[in-house]
């Protein structure tokens, strides 16, 4: 296995404190992005050891020809050691969904941020409108789109800043591009109910956020949200805005010690 790279994050006073924190990211970002990654998650590291998974193709880990859920879950197990809590964002929240699947006995708990685990939540009406239009509606990406091109589309489209076309991001823009659809990902639920890993979901309210994006991205992720909450028995905290860890990192981080420390 390619070992993938891992910002670690320790600023605790003694060794040994507090159980271990692994976070993964979501598309067109890494690790420790201050953009969309878990920079604003930081000062947790006063408290524990924080790592942050670059998923292959994006920020230090290695290239890849097609990124894949099922590969960045094996990565995930990897990389929990004898026990960590477990942080996932968008597609990176699938990633931590399989990989607490698999090895549900690693995974001391499960936060999840906005997850894009839409096949688990298929049976709402805005997941299963965005799935119908994924899978029968949207067109293959164009050859010739440079990931410049996309990160545009993708940003300025739909009403929201452009950043800044770095090589690092453009290299994260373009493995986003040729990532394995994420509705492709069957997530065995039931793993995770029956080995009763405590579940933490953290989703935005949207009500600030640009109309298109709230409609085609944000009510479906507050769907997979509530049904998530609802298989799992988890704790649904709701978060002002549309990108809770970056714009609320304060609320967030909260949320997440107060989980962290909560008895399971």
């Amino acid at each position: 296995m390619a070992e993938v790279h891992v910002t670690v994050w320790d600023d605790q006073v003694e060794d040994g404190a507090g159980t271990p924190a692994l976070f993964v990211h979501n598309i067109f970002t890494w690790g420790d992005d201050p953009e969309y990654g878990f920079a604003g998650q930081r000062p947790l590291a006063a408290d524990r050891r924080l790592l942050l998974m670059d998923r292959r193709g994006y920020g230090g880990s290695p290239d890849t020809a097609r990124g894949d859920f099922e590969v960045d879950a094996g990565d995930v197990v990897a990389l929990l050691g004898d026990g960590a809590h477990l942080v996932g964002h968008g597609n990176g929240g699938v990633a931590a969904l399989l990989a607490a699947a698999r090895r549900p006995d690693l995974v001391r708990s499960l936060a999840l941020i906005q997850p894009s685990a839409f096949t688990a939540a298929a049976d709402r009406p805005a997941v299963a409108d965005l799935l119908h239009r994924v899978r029968e509606g949207v067109p293959a990406t164009p050859d010739d789109l440079t990931p410049g091109d996309f990160l545009r589309a993708s940003t300025e489209g739909i009403g929201l800043p452009v950043p800044e076309p770095t090589p690092r991001r453009l290299r994260a823009v373009g493995t986003s591009m040729r990532e394995r659809p994420i509705w492709e990902a069957e997530i065995p639920l039931e793993a995770i109910r029956s080995a009763d890993v405590p579940v933490l979901v953290l989703c935005g309210t949207w009500e600030d956020a640009p109309t298109a994006y709230r409609e085609h991205v944000g009510v479906p992720l507050m769907e997979v949200a509530e049904s998530l909450t609802d298989s799992l028995g988890a704790r649904l905290v709701r978060v002002p805005g549309y990108y809770p860890h970056t714009q609320r990192p304060a609320q967030v981080n909260a949320a997440l010690r107060v989980f962290w420390d909560s008895p399971a």
